[in-house]
């Protein structure tokens, strides 16, 4: 019984990461606000072997794409030249960085891009 628990709990978190977090706008309203932090020259540093860049990544799903990522471990020089030093961190035009995992509504409150309201 003690090893079903564990098998369940990943079971359902591997089904909302798949069928994507409930209440959030569809991929094309994602896909909108993914291109806006681009288009305002907001970048993701991270690298593939980084748990937190994948949850990143996950809030995204397919939009994830238009996102300006820079994967550091092919990258290593830009990402150590703009001193990167944990995963991931977000630095905007204005200079302003954030390490770690951000929720969109961060993302959208210091980028200035319009986050679509939640179903």
């Amino acid at each position: 019984m003690s090893k079903v628990v564990p098998v369940l709990i990943l079971a359902a978190a591997g089904l909302i990461i798949f069928f994507g977090f409930a209440g959030w706008p569809g991929q094309t309203e994602l896909t909108a606000f993914a291109a806006c932090l681009t288009d305002r020259e907001v970048a993701m540093y991270g690298a593939n072997w980084c748990s937190h860049c994948q949850n990143q990544k996950n809030l995204f799903g397919a939009a994830f794409k238009k996102i300006n990522y820079v994967e550091c471990t092919s990258r290593r020089a830009e990402c150590l030249a703009k001193n990167i030093q944990g995963y991931p961190t977000w630095i905007f035009a204005d200079g302003l960085r954030l390490d770690g995992e951000q929720s969109l509504e961060t993302l959208a409150e210091k980028s200035g891009c319009v986050l679509p309201p939640k179903n």
